[in-house]
């Protein structure tokens, strides 16, 4: 009779642990997912706060293209112009901004680069 008694508690402590056990993998499991939710949630923050830069410089990319295409028609109209000729007041604004709509492009390129390279995990620490 005593050993029976024994048996039944040592089953009843093996069911306590296995249950706590659970209860235990549970909480971890829990603890996992809200981890990795919030991950992912600083991840896209990091994300969309890059892409602001980069919309804003593709911005200014398309803005001075348009200006120097504006200058391009406006240096024809205007080509009588006396103070360096008309083709060299042409060629200075033109290529001024075409070599900034070329430094605004390139900033593009190394910030979606920079992204790319943080979201694929080679990129040093920020």
């Amino acid at each position: 009779m005593t050993e029976e008694k024994v048996q039944t508690e040592d089953a009843a402590v093996g069911d306590d642990s296995l249950i706590g056990g659970a209860r235990t993998l549970l909480e971890d499991g829990q603890t996992l997912l809200s981890a990795e939710i919030a991950f992912q949630k600083a991840r896209a923050g990091f994300v969309f706060g890059r892409a602001k830069g980069v919309l804003a410089l593709a911005g200014l990319a398309l803005a001075l293209l348009f200006f120097a295409l504006m200058a391009l028609v406006m240096g024809l109209l205007l080509a009588l112009a006396p103070l360096i000729g008309p083709w060299g007041a042409l060629a200075v604004v033109f290529l001024g901004l075409l070599a900034l709509t070329g430094l605004s492009v390139l900033g593009v390129i190394r910030r979606i680069g920079a992204i790319t390279r943080a979201l694929s995990g080679k990129d040093g620490p920020a």
